[in-house]
């Protein structure tokens, strides 16, 4: 059940009792977007978040009516240095949560050798251009970060598309929290990353945030300035963009 809805500048926030309703909701909404532009452009190319806060809306994004032989999938950020044997890697992770589940046009990785790391980013920075992504599935960091794009290295203005950066004790932390690796130390301490001006440059988004854990980044994101110090702050300023939240992550904004 929808329990509240209200738009924050540009952004449209629903909010539900379950982030099982969530999940369901905002697949519906993701489902009516890619098939309007497959219907327009014959394919659509879609940059998927890594994350266990996105499980509810994969789990019903693979009930709906797609054609995802017409869908050319992205991912939008992956760890330095991790083996590809690595479960905790995030194209690993969307390979279990929806890549493996149904057949794409295409799929495309940033998983590379740590040494190749630079190279990666020019190379997909170069595939974006060539696919330009009609839809990004985001999340919100337990910091405010959207991607890998943690407070000291956000910009909202930054020249790159993809780039390296090194990741805050508060992101990696979180990735302890939902349960990736088992302790601090586990987690790399450098990631790929689409960059902040890319994420805005990209038509339309979707934002899904369940838990209590994302209360006070939520709260951040909508009631504060908008401001690096939360990057998911320029969400308001997105032209088309969605936020769906249940209601432990709203519980500040109600």
């Amino acid at each position: 059940m929808q329990i509240a809805e209200k738009k924050v500048e540009n952004l449209p926030v629903y909010v539900f009792d379950t982030r099982e309703e969530m999940g369901k909701v905002a697949a519906a909404d993701a489902a009516k977007r890619i098939n309007a532009v497959i219907e327009k452009n014959g394919v659509a190319n879609v940059i998927f978040a890594a994350a266990p806060s996105q499980n509810d809306l994969f789990e019903n994004l693979l009930k709906e009516d797609i054609d995802w032989s017409k869908v050319r999938g992205f991912h939008q950020d992956e760890y330095v240095g991790i083996d590809a044997s690595e479960p905790a890697g995030f194209g690993n992770f969307l390979r279990r949560a929806i890549f493996d589940h149904v057949q794409f046009k295409e799929i495309h990785y940033l998983l590379c050798d740590e040494s190749e790391a630079e190279k990666k980013c020019e190379e997909y920075a170069d595939l974006l251009k060539k696919y330009p992504a009609d839809l990004i599935f985001l999340g919100i960091g337990e910091n405010g970060h959207l991607a890998f794009n943690d407070p000291a290295v956000a910009d909202f203005e930054d020249p790159k598309m993809v780039k390296i950066v090194e990741l805050d004790d508060v992101c990696r932390q979180q990735q302890v929290n939902d349960g990736c690796f088992a302790t601090l130390d586990d987690v790399p301490k450098f990631a790929m990353t689409l960059t902040m001006s890319y994420i805005m440059s990209v038509s339309e988004a979707i934002c899904v945030v369940p838990t209590d854990r994302k209360a006070n980044a939520v709260y951040g994101a909508l009631e504060g300035p908008v401001t690096t110090e939360c990057p998911a702050s320029i969400l308001r300023k997105h032209a088309n963009a969605a936020l769906y939240l249940d209601k432990n992550s709203a519980v500040k904004v109600l």
